[in-house]
């Protein structure tokens, strides 16, 4: 009995060691099978985000012109056909096509024999009356003395008198039609009506020519000033006169690519009517034009500035996108991480847009990378940019 009782603790500790030995083996499996098991295990753990890379740029306050650009075309300040007054034969033609001239030079000459003999004969005529009116003033005075002394009749010096007055009239009639005459043998002489550039001889020497011709004999056009005629959208009439009152509007024009500047001048008016057919406003403005870089007929992009804004808040265009919801951007947080952030814009040019609200400066936007990215997507940077202002668009 006493061998019996001895037995049973023994077996007792050799079930507690081997069920701890169990243990131990099983968790040394799991351990393995999760750190060496097959490639599914790992797939469970969520991996990090990735990083999502991006260029970004820093909303900066600056002094922002703003502009309106509006296609236009160059005008001459004065633009003239050069005609004849007079018929005759075309003699001489005394300018070199595209040279400047100044008023007064003579152009041209048309034959001048036929208008000086209508000078001359207008002269004699006025000397044969002249001579008449003397004569029949002396008849008038012995009329009046023999009427005294009632030898003659009063209606004989009525007569006389009548004759020295119709003479007189006649005489005045000869006046004119002497100026007439010294007027058509000047029109001769073709002279230029102002200064300007002569362009191309469109008539030459030996023709016929007549005063209600429709061919010009060539075209003087003035460059210095010149204008350009533009249009705007209708929407930009009040910004325009609101510039206006202000004070003189600054008008650059560029060349077609809008790239180079030709000239600077001044907005002079702004039309009294709207096209409702466009809905477009035109203007004028002049130019001084001392290097004739602008040219009657060129075609130009005229930039008129109509405000400046001293601290506005501006970002690379690239940055503004437009949601379901209108504007935004994406703005990087302290945590490098994007967050879609609405705005209202302003002004814009083909570099930068002007953020009216919702954004202040200093703060980061993406430009580039933007179809990537999520709400709180971590981002990582290319070279930064700042925000710089361009021409209008």
């Amino acid at each position: 009995m006493a061998e019996e009782g001895a037995t049973a603790p023994r077996s007792r500790r050799g079930v507690v060691i081997a069920t701890s030995l169990a243990i131990l083996a099983a968790g040394g499996s799991a351990y393995w099978y999760w750190t060496q098991g097959p490639q599914p295990a790992h797939a469970a753990r969520p991996p990090a985000r990735a990083a999502v890379p991006v260029t970004v740029a820093t909303a900066t306050k600056q002094e922002m012109p703003i502009y309106l650009t509006g296609l236009g075309t160059v005008q001459a300040s004065l633009t003239v056909g050069i005609h004849s007054q007079v018929d005759g034969k075309l003699q001489e033609v005394l300018f070199t096509e595209g040279q400047h001239v100044k008023k007064g030079d003579v152009l041209a000459k048309i034959d001048p024999r036929l208008y000086q003999a209508a000078l001359d004969q207008a002269k004699a005529k006025k000397a044969q009356d002249e001579a008449q009116l003397i004569s029949a003033d002396k008849d008038l005075a012995r009329s009046k003395e023999l009427v005294v002394k009632n030898i003659t009749s009063q209606q004989i010096v009525d007569q006389q008198q009548g004759k020295v007055d119709q003479l007189k009239a006649s005489i005045a009639a000869d006046e004119a039609a002497i100026d007439t005459a010294q007027t058509n043998l000047d029109y001769t002489n073709i002279t230029a009506p102002n200064d300007g550039r002569i362009g191309v001889r469109l008539v030459d020497p030996g023709n016929i020519v007549h005063a209600n011709d429709q061919t010009s004999l060539a075209t003087l056009v003035l460059t210095q000033p010149s204008a350009v005629m533009f249009t705007l959208p209708a929407r930009s009439l009040d910004d325009i006169r609101a510039a206006m009152k202000r004070g003189p509007v600054e008008v650059t024009a560029f060349d077609q690519d809008n790239r180079n500047a030709l000239a600077t001048g001044k907005l002079l008016l702004v039309d009294n009517l709207i096209d409702p057919a466009t809905a477009t406003i035109k203007l004028k403005a002049m130019f001084p034009n001392e290097n004739e870089q602008l040219w009657p007929g060129e075609f130009v992009n005229a930039r008129v500035l109509v405000d400046t804004r001293p601290d506005a808040v501006v970002v690379p265009s690239a940055a503004v996108q437009r949601g379901p919801d209108g504007l935004f951007v994406w703005v990087v947080t302290a945590n490098d991480t994007a967050e879609p952030r609405p705005i209202e814009a302003g002004p814009r040019t083909e570099q930068v847009t002007v953020i009216t609200s919702g954004l202040k400066g200093g703060e980061r936007v993406i430009t580039d990378g933007i179809y990537k990215l999520q709400r709180g997507a971590p981002v990582s940077f290319a070279a930064p940019a700042t925000a710089a202002s361009g021409r209008n668009s």
